[in-house]
């Protein structure tokens, strides 16, 4: 059943949904919370196409704001609202209000979207495309408890992962971190069966995608190593090894579809690691309303923290590097001085003795 109302208002929208329940015989609200949808004209269908498949899980009323833009300035002197509810079949198993803005009434979405929300049931906000950098602080974003975005919708994916931790709030996520759910899983699970120390990893994925970071960020801050990411044709995220010192531990996915396991001393296992639909991250999502601390912690680890150059040298190289920035301040600066004072001090013999120690270390550094 759909209902179109051209030049309304938030209450006669709220009439409609109710006129809408009993016409269809389903008088009793039965949706467990809110999702807010802003998008814009291109992105809507899509978007609330995986609303309405995610709806299935979590039945929902769900809020299309889509901001037209007005292209004379009386166009945009003008407010306008005109909503689409959509009910029943329609709707799958809740409710759903397309609601287009013009004018002036697009500054203020949240006086419109205020009235429309569930009482007593959690809103969800989402940002298919051109999210806020302050999420929590945008007029519709402030009305959350959940605020969703995407990094890998924007124009600079990698630059908008530290804008989002500049600016998180509790209650942030991004679809960027939930696509990366099956591979946190799937390591922490093969870390499970080996005891074993890892040494470094290594991230492999397509270009320009935030996932690769985010998984990098997680495993430099769980496993406190060095993580290299490298480049790949995709799709997504292609592999991820990491070294220990029971063998190495790879999980390759090169067809986006079946991933493999490898794991030294046994054998190659199969396991699935398909690509996920936005329907399917939209319900993982709805199932959680608290924030999420892991997805903090990894955000706010840092892209600059990940060490650049091993990207893109060679891992010998970077060891050489690694050493050398190790050794170096060691015996330019702290050595010098306290060399110089072990000299004077004539009966101090033991600060006397590692002097030929670091000089050792120093030349094994030349080397």
């Amino acid at each position: 059943m759909k209902t179109d109302l051209t030049d309304t208002t938030s209450s006669k929208i709220n009439k409609a949904l109710v006129l809408g329940r009993r016409a269809i015989g389903t008088p009793a609200v039965g949706m467990v919370l809110t999702l807010v949808i802003v998008t814009d004209e291109e992105n809507a269908y899509d978007a609330l196409k995986a609303a309405n498949e995610a709806s299935r899980e979590h039945p929902s009323r769900t809020l299309v704001v889509i901001k037209r833009v007005s292209r004379s300035p009386r166009d945009r002197a003008q407010a306008r609202l005109d909503a689409e509810v959509r009910l029943g079949a329609d709707a799958s198993t809740g409710e759903t209000v397309v609601l287009r803005l013009y004018g002036e009434v697009v500054d203020h979405a949240q006086s419109v979207v205020l009235p429309l929300l569930l009482p007593d049931a959690p809103v969800v906000v989402w940002w298919p495309v051109n999210a806020p950098s302050d999420p929590a602080n945008d007029p519709l974003g402030a009305l959350a408890q959940r605020r969703v975005t995407d990094t890998y919708a924007a124009e600079q994916p990698i630059q908008e992962l530290t804008a989002r931790a500049d600016a998180y709030t509790p209650g942030d996520t991004d679809l960027s971190w939930t696509r990366i759910t099956p591979w946190r899983s799937m390591l922490a699970a093969a870390l499970d069966q080996v005891v074993c120390e890892v040494t470094s990893a290594e991230v492999e994925g397509e270009e320009f995608n935030p996932s690769v970071e985010l998984l990098a960020m997680w495993l430099a801050d769980r496993l406190k190593v060095p993580v290299r990411r490298s480049k790949s044709a995709g799709p997504g995220l292609t592999s991820v090894r990491m070294e220990t010192d029971a063998g190495p531990i790879v999980l390759d996915r090169p067809d986006g579809s079946l991933a493999t396991l490898s794991i030294e001393g046994q054998p190659d296992r199969a396991v699935a690691l398909k690509r996920r639909e936005t329907a399917e991250l939209i319900a993982e999502e709805l199932r959680r309303l608290d924030p999420d601390d892991t997805y903090a912690t990894a955000l706010r680890f840092g892209v600059e923290r990940l060490d650049e150059a091993a990207a893109t040298v060679a891992p010998e190289t970077v060891v050489d590097t690694a050493v050398e920035t190790v050794v170096e301040p060691a015996a330019e600066g702290s050595t010098g001085a306290s060399a110089e004072a072990a000299e004077e001090a004539a009966p101090a013999a033991p600060a006397a003795k590692p002097a030929p120690k670091k000089a050792a270390a120093r030349k094994a550094a030349a080397k």
